[in-house]
């Protein structure tokens, strides 16, 4: 029996998973498929539209076999630990053969040289990543210059966000000396955060801008049909907006210190995060005025989600 393991977020799930999880299963002719899904927050620092449970009907519905929850300690963290928690379940198991993930680029060779890089972290490439952060560059930005200065040619592989959660996948096969064997699936039509599209594939990005205008007609082709009916009849959480007084009101009771022990905290942060929950009653205008060029969006929403969740 040969087992298909996908790590995803299927936030919603879609006519995108779909075709990706029947490719997956026509290359490695997979007799039963496993799926490891974020729960109710996700890898870029929100909240994910629907609850956990809705999106585990959505991938049974759509003919996925078992549903395992990945823990919020892993879906609402970096690329690395995201991939890291969703390989070590899938590993774990001890029957999964493959691991299919959606990629830009689907060359297998190149991603796992680029993993390799990232895991030995040879001398030429710390000296040009210390560099880079030593100005002020984000860590992503950061890593991708040193990586094409190492590779000795202009690389934006690690631009693509469905390139770099791949190479984490690898990294973590690595470090679990597991004998799951990856797959790389080309995305179609749809780029993973466009907000356009045409036929009938969008990216979940584009599908929640839809439900956030009150499109939902327009989603009917965007869908399987029993992803779209669950939609249509469950509460939405279009994003971290939602919990705005709750943040917010969190960060005025934390003190300084309790705000510094946050998970990605560092270098001071914690007294831009505390004087802006100080002076701001709503969440974009907190995040504007702690956003500089060292943290993206997506961290400091972490960060907040972590302070918001930390007695739960």
């Amino acid at each position: 029996m040969k087992v298909l393991g996908i790590i995803a977020e299927y936030n919603p799930f879609h006519n995108g998973h779909l075709y990706h999880f029947k490719k997956s299963k026509e290359l490695t002719s997979a007799d039963a498929t496993v799926a490891v899904i974020s729960g109710n927050f996700t890898q870029r620092g929100s909240t994910s539209l629907i609850d956990k449970w809705k999106k585990a009907k959505m991938a049974l519905n759509s003919g996925v076999d078992l549903v395992i929850e990945l823990p919020t300690l892993y879906s609402l963290s970096s690329a690395e630990n995201f991939a890291e928690g969703g390989i070590k379940i899938l590993d774990s198991l001890g029957i999964v053969n493959f691991l299919s993930f959606g990629a830009e680029e689907n060359n297998i060779s190149l991603l796992e040289k680029i993993a390799d890089i990232l895991l030995s972290e040879p001398k030429e490439y710390k000296d040009v990543l210390a560099s880079e952060l030593k100005k002020g560059t984000s860590f992503p930005k950061a890593r991708q210059i040193a990586v094409s200065k190492y590779l000795k040619t202009k690389s934006n592989i690690l631009e693509m966000p469905n390139n770099i959660l791949g190479i984490e996948y690898l990294k973590a096969l690595k470090k679990c000396n597991s004998r799951i064997e990856p797959i790389a699936i080309s995305r179609v039509s749809a780029n993973y955060n466009d907000v356009s599209f045409t036929g009938s594939i969008a990216s979940a990005t584009a599908i929640r801008e839809l439900v956030k205008s009150n499109k939902l007609n327009d989603l009917k082709n965007l869908m399987p049909k029993y992803s779209y009916d669950t939609l249509l009849n469950c509460d939405l959480v279009p994003d971290i907006t939602c919990f705005e007084k709750e943040i917010i009101y969190t960060l005025r009771k934390m003190d300084i210190n309790e705000i510094s022990l946050l998970p990605d905290v560092s270098e001071g942060l914690e007294f831009t995060i505390k004087k802006a929950a100080n002076s701001y009653n709503k969440l974009n205008e907190l995040l504007n005025n702690i956003k500089s060029k060292r943290y993206t969006y997506t961290r400091l929403q972490r960060i907040l989600l972590y302070a918001m969740l930390r007695n739960y």
